[in-house]
């Protein structure tokens, strides 16, 4: 079967409009419904215990069938059930009956609840050593692959084959597209590329008169002749 991302919408129509919403107050997140801070408490839980890494849960949650019909709090709910039945952390029974019906394999690491706020501040720095040179450098054209990934990737469909203009370099990163495939971090050298609109989405789209950026790895990246 092969890959597809449910969550690769940029560029594309019939979705309906963006309903904007208030930004969030003092306290942080706005929710919708009583059970959403529990999901987000869990994901984030079960997230830092290392059984999987921030790419794998991305992948789990684009992938959902039934990804369009969820909400965003819902999207998260499914694809942690998802990852931790894969791994043979919860049956489907037991998320049926709401309740641990065994006893779960050992967890690499558990996040205590007075580690939280610190855990959040600190966050998860993605920049790594790099291993060679940049390939390209700041006003170099460039082509974006063509080719749509079998995998989870960063690279948004609507830039697949563009050309635009390398506008920074942003270090060496791991490289989402290897990690959520259990690779590995692989780290790669990240760049911010920027696009004329009409390149983008063709001179028969209204004008905005803009650019846009994208921050693409360089495996993404082609040198154009």
């Amino acid at each position: 079967m092969s890959y597809r991302s449910h969550a690769d919408l940029g560029g594309q129509l019939g979705h309906g409009p963006v309903v904007p919403e208030p930004e969030p107050g003092p306290e942080g997140v706005e929710f919708h419904a009583a059970w959403e801070p529990r999901a987000l408490a869990l994901t984030l839980a079960m997230g830092a215990t290392g059984v999987w890494n921030i790419d794998m849960s991305r992948a789990a949650r684009e992938t959902l069938p039934d990804y369009a019909r969820l909400s965003y709090y819902q999207i998260w709910l499914a694809g942690l059930e998802q990852l931790m039945a894969e791994r043979g952390l919860v049956s489907a029974d037991e998320v049926a009956r709401g309740e641990a019906l065994q006893s779960g394999p050992a967890l690499p690491r558990k996040l205590m609840a007075a580690d939280v706020a610190a855990a959040l501040a600190r966050g998860s720095a993605t920049e790594r050593l790099a291993a060679a040179p940049a390939r390209f450098a700041v006003g170099q054209a460039v082509r974006l692959r063509p080719d749509a990934a079998p995998h989870h990737t960063r690279l948004p469909g609507y830039a697949r084959g563009k050309v635009g203009t390398v506008e920074a370099l942003r270090g060496a990163h791991v490289f989402a597209d290897a990690h959520a495939q259990g690779l590995g971090e692989q780290p790669c050298w990240l760049y911010t590329v920027v696009f004329d609109e009409r390149e983008l989405w063709g001179d028969s789209a209204p004008s905005q008169r803009l650019s846009v950026s994208i921050d693409a790895w360089e495996p993404y990246l082609e040198p154009v002749p």
